[in-house]
């Protein structure tokens, strides 16, 4: 696997990273879905640069014009309801592709153990396309791989790109071992534990609960 960690080099993004991580800013519901959008977008645009291209001749008032535009098939699939936002800046950028939506939650036996469900999805057909799979927090990686089990029966995929704005290095590890190895990640920010919930430290909290409100 591929990993991408744009945290790498000092650019904007790390404004609007520090801004929903902080625990004054992120009272601020609509700015926090904001800013996951924009790092969303700016993720689509480095993640643009691996993909394939085409030449296609555009016709403009005064000529034509050769320009090299995506050629891949895209779907965007995102993890309800904490992916929104990141899905809409993700859509910002790629507006053509086709959509999709799965559900995943921990469903607790304990404090500390949990296991992932799968109560929902609406996607078309995966066979022969790329897959963009969103969700904001890489923490064990157990709900990517969860989404990753119910997504393969929808065809064979060409291309997996995970996109995610913080991931544990714990759940970078875990995924590196289940997914396929042309699978590419793209992480705005990495943090290096997790705690004994599972939960990404220093992280941001609950990604859902800050975007839309707190659940039962």
């Amino acid at each position: 696997m591929t990993i991408h960690n744009l945290d790498s080099n000092n650019s904007v993004l790390n404004h609007f990273i520090s801004e929903i991580r902080d625990v004054k800013i992120q009272q601020d519901s609509m700015r926090f879905r904001r800013n996951i959008e924009r790092i969303g977008e700016i993720l689509s645009y480095e993640m643009s640069k691996s993909l394939s291209y085409g030449n296609k001749e555009v016709v403009t008032p005064l000529g034509t014009k050769n320009i090299s535009i995506l050629r891949d098939k895209l779907v965007l699939c995102s993890v309800l309801r904490a992916g929104l936002p990141l899905h809409q800046g993700i859509l910002n950028y790629f507006d053509h592709i086709e959509n999709a939506f799965i559900s995943a939650y921990r469903k607790h036996s304990s404090p500390e153990k949990f296991e992932i469900k799968v109560e929902y999805l609406a996607s078309p057909s995966l066979d022969g396309k790329t897959l963009i799979l969103a969700d904001p927090m890489l923490a064990t990686g157990s709900s990517l791989l969860a989404v990753y089990e119910t997504l393969k029966s929808l065809g064979k995929i060409n291309q997996i790109h995970l996109v995610s704005v913080i991931a544990a290095q714990e759940g970078i590890d875990f995924i590196q071992s289940h997914f396929p190895e042309n699978t590419e990640l793209w992480v705005a920010t990495v943090d290096q534990k997790l705690n004994s919930k599972g939960y990404i430290v220093p992280g941001l909290g609950d990604a859902g609960d800050l975007a839309f409100g707190n659940k039962l």
